[in-house]
């Protein structure tokens, strides 16, 4: 089921959409603290997350998928947005240093079509983040918000994509432990639960969050007698 961006871009404008929005950056900022000077990517449905990024970085991008529809950003936010195939990026090369992909991988028509994309557009010593709904948590299961479109991910499954992808996964995190309900209590009591769900219960996190890198040396050469060609090859 591809998501609709007008019903996301409704559910991060609620309390709860705030909520998860920010409990989720939180984790993120944690492994990407400084962003100046970088040119980020987003895919998916990223606005909501890149917004707080768009003061230091170089440049900020969010592309949907063609099938999604175009994302809208906040209004008076300065950022460049588009849609594209999720199979042909419109940028010619590596050109970023962040690719944050949220919303996206769920519901890929080709996820390994994507991700490998993703790697073309990739600096060699770019990082990729994925955000995917955990499939043991409670939020894949609500469809009245963008986390249960989709197909969800264990954080095994994602780390097998990735490297089958030649990516490397380096940090995993979880987020999003608050059940998904729009109840001010339970909204308020959201650092309470981030902070007891990552002791208590990591599996059952609303997402699951990977950082890989590019694995080069995954990429093996081919046809090396009379030609010396050379051919990008899947890791096994």
């Amino acid at each position: 089921m591809a998501l609709d961006v007008h019903a996301a871009a409704d559910f991060y404008a609620t309390a709860q959409g705030i909520v998860a929005a920010r409990l989720i950056r939180q984790r993120i900022a944690g492994l990407w603290p400084d962003m100046t000077g970088r040119a980020v990517l987003g895919l998916g449905y990223a606005p909501p997350y890149l917004r707080g990024w768009r003061e230091d970085a170089r440049l900020t991008v969010a592309v949907t998928p063609a099938q999604y529809g175009a994302a809208r950003w906040p209004v008076g936010a300065a950022n460049l947005t588009c849609m594209a195939e999720e199979d042909a990026l419109p940028f010619a090369g590596p050109t970023f240093d962040r690719v944050l992909l949220i919303h996206g991988l769920e519901g890929a028509e080709n996820a390994r079509r994507l991700l490998r994309e993703i790697w073309r557009v990739m600096k060699d010593d770019g990082r990729l983040m994925v955000v995917t709904p955990n499939r043991r948590g409670m939020w894949a299961y609500f469809e009245n918000t963008p986390f249960g479109q989709g197909t969800p991910y264990s954080a095994g499954q994602v780390g097998r994509l990735l490297s089958q992808s030649l990516f490397r996964v380096e940090h995993r995190e979880t987020a999003l432990f608050l059940p998904p309900l729009e109840m001010r209590l339970l909204l308020r009591s959201n650092r309470l639960f981030e902070r007891v769900g990552h002791w208590a219960v990591p599996q059952f996190a609303g997402v699951t969050i990977a950082e890989a890198v590019k694995d080069v040396y995954s990429a093996v050469p081919t046809n090396m007698t009379r030609s010396r060609r050379f051919v990008l090859a899947e890791a096994p």
